[in-house]
């Protein structure tokens, strides 16, 4: 007698497991726990089977009915339901780990394994959250091109044009890993090229007049907010590096006694060690740092906790303080202001002042020669630079 819902629900549990049978070889076992199982039994090349077909209620009796039918139809075109059932579990575990989302994660856990910086990968994880779900759920070999766009474009409608750019090329990268693994066809990117927005240029404010320089020079002395912040502010205009790479400084990495500073590849924006010879203000500036925070991990830690380097936002709200807008000087225009007033006084090959900036050479042995061969040179200028930043502070008192 076939089963009814009533029958179904009236079935209690025993202390063995039992069978309440329907037709057509399919029944329902009802288990000690409660739980009521849908099961099909068949024959397959004369070998009783068993098809499961999920649990009561969640399968009602129709749902259960309609895919023992679908079963059956499978036997009778000779398909065996089980191997249908598993190639299908199959497929939608590899539609699962073949999603843009899932390649993302793989892609970004292998450069973390292969060396890349904890920030570096952090913001790779960001611009993929900037995608949204309609991309994140997709395999990534149905992604089409016009798809990928209308993420993209979310971005740059935002008004965060450089964001939408960087996603867009991060994109293209885990395409391309996608390819080399198998899971994709081919890297849908290139087909974007020229439609987003070009980003604006951003300009970082900064002090290129040698009478203003001096000014700003003698606003640090007289800067009266925390120590650290004051050092970092004395260190800046002679270092030439960046706002990050200076607030993050170790003193594991400095050696006052050689009047050497390492910065490790992982912080440097071209993933390349730099290494930035200290004059002698430089080195008394350090020294009088060390007597405070020398025994902590970082040069200039924050206010808060020793094991954090000082803020991103520090530097530039100290200017502020001093009375420099944001439109007249940045903690990055130091650099700017180094760059102008050094290749301004044509004592110092154009090349030494690049690398001194750390900008990036495209050829590699050449990137490699420059580090080498302009070290001597480097080394002058620090001092050189760092006796005229002195010169432009005096005739300021003046």
């Amino acid at each position: 007698m076939p089963l009814s819902d009533l029958s179904i629900r009236n079935a209690k549990p025993r202390a063995k497991p039992y069978k309440l049978s329907d037709s057509a070889g399919l029944y329902l076992q009802v288990m000690p726990t409660g739980a009521k199982l849908w099961r099909m039994k068949y024959r397959i090349l004369g070998r009783e089977k068993k098809l499961s077909l999920g649990k009561y209620p969640d399968v009602s009796l129709k749902k259960a009915r309609d895919d023992r039918d679908a079963a059956r139809s499978l036997l009778a075109d000779g398909g065996d339901p089980s191997v249908e059932k598993k190639r299908e579990a199959h497929a939608r575990q590899l539609s699962a780990d073949t999603t843009f989302l899932a390649l993302a994660d793989e892609y970004i856990d292998k450069c973390a394994e292969d060396g890349l910086s904890t920030v570096t990968t952090t913001k790779a994880k960001w611009l993929v959250s900037c995608l949204g779900r309609d991309i994140w759920e997709r395999p990534i070999a149905d992604i089409q091109p016009f798809e990928l766009l209308g993420a993209v474009r979310k971005i740059e409608k935002a008004g965060k044009r450089e964001t939408a750019k960087r996603a867009l090329s991060l994109c293209s990268r885990i395409f391309r890993y996608a390819v080399a693994t198998g899971r994709a066809d081919r890297d849908i990117t290139p087909d974007l090229r020229g439609a987003l927005k070009a980003p604006r240029v951003k300009h970082y404010a900064a002090l290129l007049q040698p009478a203003q320089v001096g000014g700003l020079l003698r606003a640090i002395d007289e800067f009266d907010g925390q120590p650290a912040t004051k050092w970092a502010l004395k260190l800046a205009p002679h270092v030439f590096v960046r706002p990050g790479e200076l607030r993050q400084a170790e003193w594991s990495e400095i050696d006052l006694d050689k009047s050497v500073w390492r910065i490790p590849g992982e912080r440097m924006k071209m993933k390349r060690e730099h290494v930035v010879p200290l004059s002698r203000q430089s080195v008394e500036i350090l020294t009088e740092a060390k007597s405070v925070t020398g025994r902590g991990k970082f040069v200039f830690p924050a206010m808060t906790t020793k094991l954090r380097p000082m803020s991103e936002n520090t530097l530039n709200a100290a200017l502020r303080r001093m009375g420099y807008s944001a439109d007249e000087m940045t903690s990055h225009g130091f650099r700017s202001t180094a760059s102008t007033l050094l290749n301004e006084s044509g004592l110092w090959s154009p090349d030494a002042i690049e690398r001194a900036l750390a900008h990036g050479e495209a050829n590699g042995l050449r990137a490699a020669y420059h580090r080498g061969a302009y070290w001597d040179e480097r080394v002058r200028m620090a001092q050189w630079w760092s006796d005229y930043l002195d010169g432009l502070r005096r005739s300021a008192a003046h």
